[in-house]
């Protein structure tokens, strides 16, 4: 089965889960990242970062040149892979359960291959390594299924009607189908209960019309509803539904250069992803979802006696694990070290607080109101800023080199302010408005003074500087300046001019202490479209965003930013990447509304 751990590229691959993991399944039908049974659990397969300890389950139908195509089964997160010859063609349908969906059953993995057309030999491998590959299972087949147990508490159980061969502590083996024949393979845990093959036949069903009842709640109706709904249908993807966190990437260790070291490990909730997420949810009409969210946002601001926040936390809340290195694995493409944990969990970026409060202001004007315990838990956060906001800090790019004064950070900080200040007006609350109100307007005022250029023509990415970042995108978003004030639209044409490539934006153009630049960063892309509509360049903006929908996969799925090719870099699904899509199309959506109407009313 060499033929088949081969190296998979990042961006072909689609996405499964079941709200407490996710499986990437490449086009060539393996399934080469998973971390089981939880999003930031040790991975069970992970070829993606080494295709000879990592672990893959593959499946391969032998025909010849096959055309292979991957879809979803339409608004659900079922995927299928279909390959297609002159007279034979297979589909194989993926998909996640329980645990985390609502099914109150074991989670499982579950593969059902179909000959569509002809007759088709279909060869398969599991081969998984528990415990970032540690780990290689003991083997021992049964009737019909094979159980992989190991010294650790993942114990396995692949099911399947078929012959099963040992192959070095997996298994292998194949088996013939006819046109309209299929075969399950559940993978699950090995004392769940084994499901019989019409009990597989309702559980997929049943996943698919909970998926597209779950889509059919959206009140999206604009231009992009297909691309928006797959964008939705990622981040619930990327949702505990224990917990109500949303993990920032489904992977560890993908790289941010070919090749290099900055390869850190996304399987955590970052307090910064808060007022994205919300906002995102709320707009789509995912109230429950945003709230759900709000609450373990909220829950982190109560748990910090002194008003300081971690950047990101585990999924349930508890403190992000320590950040090692895994030397088994040789990386994707050679990219070492792979690390997971995170270092940068305890820096200090005071961007956060604004994200955080953004957040609680949005859920509260739109959702369920705050109650007494984390409204004193946001105040000790909102006092803290007042404390610590003319502070040097590693800002929103996570620098791990000297600590500067950023324009995001100081941007977020009046945010941070603000938004306290509506939320205590409008509901009434306890607080030390006086105080608020000043700090504030000192924010404001240190911007308009400590953060122009030296000719004071444009904004400045950090005090002292003359250069230029993405994160500066984020100044009319939050309403901090109007989208057409003069000082913005020249700052906006210059981080186009600097940071733009061929229609893709890279996050900064200074030097910060790593190897190698990375790519062009996604959700700054998405960000400078929403504003170019918020500043009336409405053809500009919808020319960038349809340059960016086609530069998605195959499935419009999107990582963390795009090589020189514009193909998926890093780590993958990015939250934050799809939760800037559906914020530019809603814009860009408004914006063309208000055009046509303008253009309507001049004729």
């Amino acid at each position: 089965m060499d033929e088949l751990r081969i190296p998979r590229p990042i961006y072909e691959h689609g996405a499964i889960g079941n709200l407490s993991t996710i499986a990437l399944v490449a086009t060539d039908g393996a399934v080469d990242f998973m971390c089981w049974p939880q999003f930031d659990s040790p991975s069970i397969f992970a070829a993606l970062l080494d295709t000879e300890v990592g672990g893959v389950w593959s499946i391969a139908p032998e025909i010849l040149n096959a055309r292979v195509v991957q879809t979803y089964v339409p608004d659900s997160n079922v995927l299928i892979t279909r390959w297609m010859g002159d007279s034979q063609s297979v589909e194989v349908l993926d998909l996640m359960i329980g645990d985390g969906d609502a099914t109150d059953s074991a989670p499982r993995l579950i593969r059902q291959v179909r000959a569509t057309r002809g007759e088709v030999r279909v060869k398969f491998l599991c081969d998984p390594r528990p415990d970032y590959g540690v780990m290689r299972p003991q083997v021992r087949i049964g009737k019909d299924e094979v159980v992989f147990e190991t010294e650790s508490t993942t114990n396995l159980r692949l099911i399947g009607n078929v012959d099963f061969i040992v192959a070095d502590g997996g298994v292998s083996g194949q088996f013939l189908l006819h046109a309209e024949q299929k075969l399950n393979l559940v993978l699950q845990d090995r004392d769940a209960m084994a499901l019989s093959d019409r009990e597989v036949d309702g559980i997929i069903d049943v996943a698919i019309r909970r998926w597209q009842d779950w889509s059919a709640r959206s009140t999206y109706r604009g231009r992009w509803r297909d691309t928006v709904m797959r964008s939705a249908l990622i981040l619930k993807l990327l949702t505990s539904n224990r917990f109500g966190s949303i993990v920032a990437a489904a992977t560890f260790g993908l790289p941010e250069v070919p090749g290099g070291e900055r390869n850190w490990d996304y399987r955590a909730t970052w307090i910064r992803d808060a007022s994205f997420s919300v906002y995102a949810l709320m707009r789509l009409g995912y109230q429950e979802e945003a709230a759900a969210f709000t609450r373990w946002a909220a829950d982190r601001a109560t748990d910090c006696p002194g008003g300081t926040l971690q950047v990101m936390y585990a999924i349930d809340g508890s403190q992000m694990a320590a950040e090692v290195t895994l030397d088994k694995f040789s990386g994707y493409g050679g990219a070492r070290p792979v690390r997971i944990g995170n270092a940068a969990a305890p820096q200090l970026q005071l961007d956060m607080f604004g994200a955080l409060m953004d957040s609680i202001y949005l859920s509260n004007k739109y959702g369920e109101a705050i109650s007494h315990a984390d409204w004193e838990g946001v105040c000790r956060v909102v006092d803290f800023v007042c404390d610590n906001w003319e502070r040097p800090d590693a800002g929103i790019w996570e620098t791990r080199g000297r600590l500067e004064e950023h324009l995001h950070s100081r941007l977020m900080c009046w945010v941070t302010l603000d938004r306290a200040l509506r939320l205590a007006s409008k509901r009434s609350l306890t607080a030390p408005v006086s105080r608020w109100a000043e700090t504030r307007n000192a924010i404001n005022k240190d911007i308009w003074v400590q953060f122009l250029d030296s000719t004071g023509s444009h904004f400045v990415r950090s005090k002292g500087s003359e250069a230029v970042d993405g994160a500066m995108l984020m100044m009319p978003l939050v309403r901090f300046v109007a989208s057409t004030d003069p000082i913005w639209l020249a700052t906006l044409d210059l981080i186009g001019e600097r940071l733009g490539d061929d229609g893709l934006l890279f996050r900064y153009d200074v030097h910060d202490g790593l190897e190698g630049r990375e790519g062009t960063f996604a959700a700054c892309s998405f960000w400078y479209v929403e504003c170019l509509a918020r500043a009336g360049r409405v053809r500009e903006a919808r020319e960038h965003f349809e340059l960016l929908l086609v530069y998605g996969n195959h499935l419009q799925l999107y990582a963390e930013e795009f090589d020189a090719r514009a193909r998926g870099l890093g780590n993958f699904p990015q939250a934050l990447t799809h939760l800037a899509l559906i914020s530019a199309a809603y814009c860009l959506d408004r914006a063309m509304d208000r055009s046509a109407s303008s253009a309507e009313w001049r004729a």
